[in-house]
């Protein structure tokens, strides 16, 4: 399929490679090269994007990115200089290139400052954060789900842009009492699902979804788990909980019809996104992503490329769904169809 919209594309500064390839050690078979083509662009990840059929790009600074940034001041200085250097990158290839918003999360008037800036200013599709923030004693733990943090999604809902949580790396208090014994569970096979999954589920049970009903919230990996707990989560919520005192508005089922999108990003199984659609009552609410470059191109376009889906869902998975949501205008290969 030509004209592919990838939302989940991430970079990093050239100027920090060399923590880059202490993080790829984790990560990476390939340090070197993981720190090439994370460093890059529109010259490595064009050309494998031009090679795969993916039209248009958003791009994200890699995870743990500025939540792992104790400091208020520096966690700010650093969110802008990132925004400002990738604004400078893709300014010239509107048609190929959009980005998400770096953000610290220390204190929601200041990221509500920061995301507005770079909408209005450059044109930004969003905010990518990388899951929980690390608060200024560097030990506590900042979710966004409590009522304080309201200004913040009100400015994200005022702009009409998505909001990506994205996992990050267990560090701190949480590394070492949950993971330090388990390192091989770090990261994609469970460690990063685990903590999306308890920040999304902490926003639907303390009512954000409640007080800002048009918030759109964007989750990774085929959603985390969740939609394969979707019937327990549901049942549980409305047999037991609520009867107990949850007092949320609607169902689990709601939010992810009403609030909540999915993503291919690093999943790439076709019985597991065939279950996804039939959870979730069809394709209009999962999108196309790679998660380039801790995966790659030819892995995630071949697998998109080759799947057989009811007429129509390939196309709104593929590119129509990022389209509508990130309101995107003419970009490569945008108005291709293919006959399959």
């Amino acid at each position: 399929m030509f004209g592919k919209v990838t939302i989940e594309d991430h970079f990093n500064l050239p100027d920090f490679a060399e923590k880059a390839k202490w993080w790829a050690g984790f990560f990476a078979v390939d340090a070197d090269r993981h720190v090439r083509e994370i460093s890059d662009v529109d010259k490595i990840r064009l050309e494998y994007a031009n090679k795969h059929g993916v039209g248009y790009h958003i791009l994200s600074y890699t995870a743990p990115g500025i939540q792992d940034i104790a400091d208020p001041d520096e966690a700010l200085r650093m969110a802008q200089l990132t925004n400002d250097w990738i604004y400078e990158q893709i300014k010239d290839k509107p048609d190929r290139f959009g980005s998400f918003a770096a953000l610290p999360m220390h204190d929601p008037a200041v990221a509500a400052k920061e995301l507005r800036r770079c909408v209005e200013k450059y044109g930004f599709k969003g905010a990518l954060v990388n899951d929980i923030q690390i608060a200024s004693d560097g030990k506590s733990l900042i979710f966004y789900d409590q009522p304080e943090w309201d200004v913040f999604w009100q400015t994200v809902v005022e702009l009409d842009v998505p909001f990506y949580l994205h996992p990050k790396q267990p560090t701190g208090v949480v590394h070492d009492t949950l993971w330090a014994d388990r390192k091989w569970l770090i990261g994609p096979p469970l460690s990063f699902a685990q903590g999306v999954s308890l920040h999304l589920l902490g926003m639907v049970v303390n009512g954000v979804f409640d007080r800002n009903p048009k918030l759109q919230v964007i989750i990774g990996h085929l959603g985390e788990h969740i939609p394969f707990d979707l019937w327990r989560i549901n049942h549980w919520f409305e047999d037991i909980k609520k009867p107990l005192g949850l007092s949320i508005k609607k169902t689990i089922r709601d939010y992810f019809r009403e609030n909540i999108w999915i993503t291919t990003s690093g999943h790439f199984s076709t019985p597991t996104l065939k279950y996804c659609i039939e959870e979730l009552g069809g394709p209009d609410r999962i999108m196309f992503a790679t998660d380039y470059p801790f995966e790659n191109y030819n892995d995630a376009c071949t697998w998109f490329d080759s799947l057989k889906l009811d007429v129509g869902q390939k196309e709104k998975i593929g590119r129509d769904n990022a389209r509508g949501l990130f309101k995107l205008k003419a970009f490569k290969d945008c108005d291709h169809y293919d006959a399959y």
